[in-house]
């Protein structure tokens, strides 16, 4: 698992939207966290992985950008966007196996074509007697 460093990410509090009574206009605590992924200390692979990943918190010039605005604390939303950005990265990490061809074996060939070939005269018999 790699650990992302506290000293490469930037968050800021800003005002959370919706509910919350009067405090919601007047205390910020709502979290947006930028992370950018090229002057990060991620693995060259990682890095690759995050930048070709589809996700759209990942902005065109490679920064992560997340707002955690789920719970009324900020320390609860800040640690929530810390723990959505390592999911983001732990996903990263995950190589998967290259996936090899296969091939269908001869019976299952044989019983595709059979079924083809019993589905064709099931719909020949349907056909009318030409009366030429």
């Amino acid at each position: 698992m790699n650990q992302v460093r506290l000293e490469e990410i930037e968050i800021t509090a800003v005002r959370a939207q919706g509910a919350g009574g009067q405090n919601v206009n007047k205390v910020s605590n709502a979290v947006h966290l930028r992370f950018d992924i090229h002057a990060s200390s991620l693995p060259e692979g990682i890095e690759q992985r995050l930048l070709s990943h589809r996700d759209q918190r990942i902005t065109s010039e490679g920064v992560i950008i997340i707002k955690a605005q789920r719970f009324r604390s900020l320390d609860k939303n800040r640690d929530d966007a810390l723990a959505r950005l390592q999911a983001i990265v732990d996903h990263a990490a995950i190589v998967r196996a290259p996936r090899t061809p296969t091939r269908p074996t001869k019976g299952a060939q044989r019983r595709r074509v059979e079924a083809k070939v019993r589905r064709g005269k099931v719909k020949a018999a349907r056909r009318g007697l030409d009366e030429s």
